[in-house]
Parts: structure tokens; sequence; C-alpha cells
């Protein structure tokens, strides 16, 4: 069975926060989108756990699976009910326990930046949280969202109460939550939201206190734009990303937002972006790629949602980059599952050859040639790629095609 080959002996790394980094064998799922809380969300990726473990993918992001005033789950309130829009209690755990038999872990999402409270307080805002477990009072919020609590240490999420991460009971009531999701409900690893509302030495604590094998931070700004579109130097973009990663003591990785903003404007023609004036990869990925998640879309930026798309007659291209590319790539769930099984079948392809080729996030990377319809690049030693219409092929007898689509094609030794 091919998801035998995911494992990872938890009992011998379950103490080393950093195993699964210094691994870099990681492929995440997100395994949800936007409008996943209307359809039996846990039964329906039960049934998809085998072809999840068979893919190869090592880590499935799930959606928040706490109490939340809004159905999506981004509005928690009470933080131990794991009855949600997405399924009851009892259908989560089954969940969990069959992807702990096939070797996949599961990542939950932590949504610590706000708390939506259940009793009016201070100022007639809702900023207390009476009849439920962890009671905080409004001296938990903080005082720029109408709380008694201190200044927030990041930017202020508007429309609700923002924790104040500050005082030391909220620190301590956290950590004790995230190691109940950890050690009693069964996540083995975290994807902090929002992670610029708070200082990122909070994260640093949490992963500490709670020893998730894995975690990534959504710290997601603005990329730097002038009159004419999108900067080619995004330096400043991901030294903000770095600089967060550094706050958490290096504890955790990031999204790589700017490597995303950078390929699907390079897509559109504009492939000359996917290489900058070191010569290395433009995003996140080319200045630190173990702590690079690399990804196309999700449920904010995709989805319903469509904040910030990704093109879509440009997905596999995408994919080509990201999956034969250093860095720690991950898939969502909408192109693996609901754009047909073609998408599907040609992203496991790119999946598989990874894996064979030992590609990891830190694989050397060669960057052969950035012209505006041509990108390619030799990965490693064994891998070479190309996306984009113009005209490329390695030279060596050597090489062999291993897949190809529209606007890309791989090769392998």
């Amino acid at each position: 069975m091919g998801y035998l080959s995911n494992g990872f002996d938890e009992r011998n790394q379950q103490n080393d926060l950093g195993a699964v980094v210094h691994s870099g064998r990681e492929i995440l799922f997100q395994a949800f989108n936007w409008e996943s809380h209307k359809y039996d969300w846990w039964r329906n990726l039960e049934m998809k756990v085998p072809d999840i473990a068979k893919c190869g993918f090592t880590s499935a992001w799930l959606p928040p699976a706490t109490h939340s005033f809004a159905p999506q789950g981004y509005v928690p309130q009470n933080l131990y009910s794991l009855n949600s829009s997405y399924g009851s209690e009892h259908q989560l755990r089954a969940l969990l326990q069959k992807m702990k038999q096939y070797k996949v872990r599961t990542m939950a999402d932590i949504v610590i930046n706000h708390r939506c409270g259940t009793t009016q307080g201070h100022g007639g805002m809702y900023n207390r949280y009476d009849g439920i477990p962890l009671p905080w009072d409004e001296h938990a919020v903080t005082s720029c969202t109408g709380g008694l609590g201190n200044q927030s240490t990041g930017d202020n999420f508007h429309g609700f109460p923002n924790i104040d991460h500050s005082q030391q009971f909220v620190r301590k009531d956290i950590t004790a939550w995230l190691q109940w999701l950890r050690n009693s409900v069964g996540f083995q690893d975290f994807r902090f939201d929002f992670a610029r509302g708070y200082s990122a030495k909070y994260v640093k604590e949490y992963i500490e206190g709670a020893k998730p094998l894995f975690s990534v931070g959504e710290y997601w700004d603005s990329c730097n734009y002038n009159g004419h579109g999108l900067d080619y130097n995004q330096d400043g973009h991901r030294q903000r990303i770095i600089n967060w990663i550094d706050g958490t003591g290096q504890l955790s990785t990031a999204f790589d937002f700017t490597t995303k903003g950078i390929l699907q404007e390079a897509v559109k023609g504009q492939l000359w972006r996917l290489r900058d004036p070191q010569g290395k990869p433009p995003g996140l990925m080319g200045w630190w790629p173990s702590r690079a998640v690399t990804f196309l879309d999700n449920h904010d930026t995709g989805s319903t949602q469509a904040h910030w798309p990704f093109p879509s007659n440009h997905i596999l291209e995408g994919y080509a980059y990201i999956l034969t590319h250093p860095g720690i790539p991950s898939v969502f769930y909408d192109h693996f599952y609901d754009w047909g099984d073609s998408i599907h079948d040609k992203i496991v392809k790119l999946m598989d050859i990874r894996k064979r080729q030992d590609i990891h996030s830190r694989s050397s990377i060669r960057i052969m040639e950035a012209q505006p319809n041509l990108y390619s690049a030799i990965i490693g030693e064994n891998v070479c790629m190309k996306i984009g219409d113009g005209s490329w092929c390695p030279t060596g007898r050597e090489w062999s095609l291993a897949t190809c689509g529209h606007g890309y094609a791989v090769w392998q030794k």
C-alpha cells in the first residue's frame, strides 16, 4: 500500500519540534474550502482518507474544529466544544483516528487572534465569556478592540474582540487548550490563523508548550505594487515573513505568500519574474526554503471568496513549479477534488516525481532560463522542468520526459 511510505515515527520524534522541518519531505493538503461547512465535512473527508494517503500527503490541514459564531469556524467562541458546522465531535474523532491509521498527520487550524464574546461587558461590547469554558473577562480583550487589556501586539482584526496575549492567564489557558487538542483530541500539526495579529513570540511559547510536530503561520500582508502592477523586487515582503519566523524562534514555517504573488503574475507571460537579481527563486522559497510553505490558493484567496485567486487556466503550471521546487508544497482541496479527475491525476503525477526523485525543502536549484514566455530550472541532480510556451529541453541523453501538459514539462534521469 502506497500510504505506508508516508510513515512518520512520532514516538521517536515527538519531543523534537524540528524533526519534521529538518526532514523537509512534507507535502501538505488543505482539506477544505470556504463552503465545506455545508457538506457533512468530517464524513466526506473520512471517505477520502485512503486516496489522500495513497497520493503521498504527509499532513492534512482541517478547518477550525471548535464551536464558532460563523459556520466557517473563524469566529470561535467555545473553544472546548468540538461540535461545529463541519460535524459532531464523534465524527471528528473518527476522522482523526482514520487519518492516524493511514499515517497522515492532522493539522488543526488555530484561531486565537480573536474570540466572540457571550456577554456584554465594558462599554456595552461583547467582550466577556461568561457561561462557557475559559470564562475570561474584559481584561482578556485588547484595549484597541473594546476590552480592558493592553494594546494589541499586532494588527487588529476588526469587528470582533481581539485576544490580549500579553496577559499571562490568557497564555496559560491557550497553552492548556492547545495541549488538549494535541494530546487528547489527536491533532499533530498546527496552522496559526491571522498570525499578523499578535506577536510571534507568543507563537513560540505555544509551540514549546503544546509540541506540535509541524507548524505553519498565516503571515499575509500585501506584496509591493507600483502604478504599473506588481514590483519585480519583493525583498521587503519576504523579509517581513522571515522576521515573523525568526520571532517564533524559527520553530514555525510560514505560508509563502511572496511566491504566490509573484508566480500568479509570472504565468501570465512574465516568467522573467521567477529569477531574482541573485539568480534565486524570488519568494520566501529563495531565501529560506526549509521554512517556506508554497501554495497556489486557499479558502481565502480562492474558493468562493476569491480574494486573490491564481489564474485558473494556469493551475497546472503553478503546481509544476511548486511541486518540483524547494520549499514545502501545499495542494488546495478544490484543485485536487473539484476540478476533475484529469487535474487530480496530473497533480498526483507531479507529487510522485517529487517523492521518487527525493526533492525536498532544501533541494538545490539552478535556474536556466527566465524569459517572458519561458522558465526552466534543474532541481537537485535528477529533475528539470519548464513552464511557458517557449521552447526548451535539457541536453543529454540521460534525461527522459516524466510528465507534461499544457504549458509545462518535467524531465527526470
